[in-house]
């Protein structure tokens, strides 16, 4: 029996299905009599490449044409549609791809048509050719015999050499929508008497991705499952598809912070035998549709969704923070990762869920961004976009912003006015205004940190250095001490400097979100570095007269 995806393959122009451009250019150069010598077919795999070519076939040697209207009925358009035309020759650049293959070819060419009008030959993975091969044909490309007529079909379009795509005119096949493979697959249905409810042909052309052949043969494969009776239990039970309300669902949970309900959610849906690697994948083309919707503000038309979920997706688009997509994007794609590698999906996706609903609790650098981008994002005195880890509670709002230790009240308006408009981070005993709600931080995730993220914040180089041999030690209320080594006096008092504090504090803030006022303190000696039996240190005139001694072989004079 012949497989649908064949039985159903448009026999003319008018059965085409989104691909209107190239069939309108076509159409016009049959009507006008300006066929040219060479064509290349570039787009997806599925999306009517070769039938296209076939039909161009059935135009230009029908006994009614040339015509735009094939009849299909005569022995030209029957034997080209069989795939035994004498006059329309198909080869697979796959295994048809070296010179010796283009020379047998190029003798061929030079006899004249056996029935029709042209000699059509149909280049499938065209791509696949070899330079030498090309360069064989070009001659044949940009001066063939009256009656020749090349068609190039690929799907790597920047695989065919430039020489050749600048003999032939050049059509991109775009994916079709997802509407249009439901309409194709809603005609084969009617034809074979197959029951299927929209719904499970939806989900069907979505698992096709852009595929009129993928989404037919699917199609066919289910029908015989299922008896001629589909339902979308039974597509997502053989298809493995993700369920749409699953995707959704999901990314509610990362909207509200759930982290343990989206634990649970991973864990029902492995429970049902689903495959977590194409959850990975599917969640992220959601997201992609998201973020889509986000930059746009509308849902694309070639978004292959239904009305249905366009409304669901613009509600949750305007829900979920941009910068929370961009990195659950960049985390599902290390999880993607971690899978071609070899590694269990679930752990990286529970792992990528879990850094999205509770960002507090990773404190890489991109973590760290990612919670500055939010808090930028946040309209001033509204609630955090994401809720602040279980163990850490938000300071209390104050009505006046005020620093850890206040001074003397201004004696005038104008004195209170100009320390508003103080916007520099102050060393030592000095902060700049505290945001609308108090960020809380902790001082083992400051220690944590230091070396990792904040340290390598700080713009400049040279305060970087100083910096380097320091630690948090201390941390009350806002008020951050740290910590030099003895032997580091020197980088301590450096440190306090304006401008070198100024630099950490606002590194800091850019991390954790925190205002913290500075104070810098350096460590006690320690005890083992004392000597008992040390005697009083040498004087700089000892030192130079030892040093002669040593270098000279010299003797003291006596007086």
């Amino acid at each position: 029996m012949t497989a649908l995806y064949r039985k159903y393959r448009p026999q003319d122009f008018d059965e085409v299905v989104g691909q209107e451009a190239v069939v309108r250019t076509l159409t016009n150069a049959i009507t006008h009599g300006q066929v040219r010598q060479a064509y290349l077919f570039a787009g997806p795999r599925g999306t009517g490449k070769t039938s296209l070519a076939r039909i161009l076939a059935k135009s230009l040697n029908c006994v009614q044409g040339p015509t735009v209207t094939p009849d299909k009925t005569c022995h030209v358009c029957q034997a080209i549609a069989a795939g035994n035309s004498l006059d329309v020759v198909e080869m697979d650049a796959a295994s048809q791809r070296g010179i010796d293959d283009i020379r047998e070819m190029r003798e061929r060419v030079v006899l004249q048509p056996v029935e029709g009008r042209y000699k059509v030959y149909i280049l499938d993975e065209a791509h696949q050719l070899t330079d030498a091969a090309w360069n064989a044909l070009l001659k044949m490309i940009e001066e063939p015999p009256p009656h020749l007529v090349f068609v190039f079909c690929t799907t790597e379009l920047s695989k065919v050499i430039a020489t050749v795509r600048s003999r032939c005119q050049v059509f991109a096949f775009a994916r079709p929508r997802l509407p249009e493979l439901v309409q194709v697959l809603e005609h084969v249905c009617k034809a074979e008497e197959i029951e299927a409810p929209g719904p499970a042909l939806a989900l069907i052309a979505r698992a096709a991705r852009g595929s009129f052949r993928d989404a037919v043969s699917l199609l066919d494969q289910l029908s015989s499952a299922t008896e001629h009776k589909l339902s979308v239990q039974a597509v997502l039970q053989l298809l493995g598809v993700i369920e749409e309300d699953a995707l959704f669902r999901l990314i509610d949970l990362v909207v509200a912070g759930d982290t343990a309900g989206a634990l649970v959610a991973i864990e029902e849906l492995s429970s049902q035998g689903q495959d977590l690697g194409r959850l990975i994948g599917d969640l992220l083309e959601h997201l992609r549709y998201l973020m889509l919707v986000q930059q746009m503000n509308e849902v694309p038309e070639s978004l292959p969704v239904t009305e249905e979920t366009r409304g669901r997706l613009l509600e949750q688009a305007h829900q979920l923070p941009q910068a929370t997509v961009l990195r659950l994007c960049d985390l599902l794609g290390d999880a993607i990762r971690d899978m071609r590698a070899g590694g269990d999906p679930r752990l990286p996706l529970e792992l990528a869920l879990v850094k999205a609903t509770r960002p507090a609790a990773d404190l890489s650098w991109d973590a760290l961004s990612h919670r500055l981008e939010l808090l930028e994002r946040r309209p001033a005195g509204s609630a955090a976009t994401l809720p602040a880890p279980a163990e850490t509670k938000p300071a209390p709002k104050k009505k006046e912003a005020t620093a850890p230790e206040p001074a003397s009240a201004p004696d005038s308006a104008e004195q209170a006015s100009e320390n508003e408009q103080a916007s520099e981070p102050a060393a030592a005993d000095s902060a700049a205004d505290s945001p609308p709600e108090p960020i809380s931080v902790e001082l083992q995730r400051l220690q944590e940190a230091w070396q990792r993220s904040i340290v390598p914040a700080i713009a400049s180089i040279p305060t970087r250095s100083i910096f380097q041999e320091a630690r948090p030690v201390t941390l009350e209320g806002t008020r951050l001490s740290i910590e030099f080594p003895n032997s580091a006096a020197f980088h301590r008092k450096m440190a306090a400097d304006e401008k070198n504090a100024a630099q950490l504090s606002a590194a800091i803030f850019e991390l954790t979100g925190a205002r913290l006022s500075l104070e810098f303190t350096v460590a006690e000696k320690a005890p083992s570095e004392d000597t008992e039996d040390a005697g009083p240190e040498p004087t700089p005139e000892e030192d130079l007269i030892s040093l002669l001694k040593d270098t000279f072989d010299a003797q003291e004079a006596e007086d």
